[in-house]
């Protein structure tokens, strides 16, 4: 079935030492210098993810001071707002409740006034009718000097009971 040739071995075996030496010249050192350089490519590249990652997670810590930062600006800002217009509030109502105070001591005052002019008035229209009727009983006129005299004294008796 098989035969060994010995000459057929002994050529088989040259001619597979000499490709040996001739891919190992040729061929070998390129095919390793790629592997090698793949291989380096490969590291460099995993480097770099590994430099990338730690750049995102420092990014994103940044960013969350950042957001931190942000939201506690807001705040603040929101606070001073609302600081700002309870004081605008609370400075509108003390104005107002002055403004209304002063208004209301005006009318007082206008309404003492005019209560003093209507009383004044009144004084005069029942003196007048005092001395009138007074002339008329007595019959003779008084003059103005008399006149108001015995209508003070007439008033002033009034306020007395």
């Amino acid at each position: 079935m098989l035969e060994l040739n010995p000459g057929l071995v002994f050529w088989t075996i040259i001619t597979f030492v000499a490709v040996l030496l001739v891919l190992g010249k040729t061929a070998w050192k390129p095919l390793l210098s790629a592997l090698t350089a793949r291989e380096e490519k490969i590291r460099t590249a995993l480097r770099e993810a590994e430099e990338a990652q730690q750049e995102a997670r420092k990014l994103l810590e940044e960013n969350k001071l950042q957001l931190a930062r942000a939201e506690e600006q807001s705040q603040r800002v929101m606070k001073e707002g609302r600081d700002m217009a309870e004081r605008l509030k609370g400075e509108i109502l003390e104005k107002a409740n002055s403004t209304s105070e002063h208004m209301i001591e005006q009318a007082r005052e206008e309404i003492r006034r005019e209560r003093d002019a209507a009383l004044g008035q009144l004084r005069a229209e029942v003196a007048d009718l005092a001395v009138l009727a007074a002339s008329k009983i007595i019959d003779r006129n008084l003059d103005v000097q008399q006149h108001k005299a015995l209508v003070d004294a007439a008033i002033n008796d009034i306020r007395k009971s």
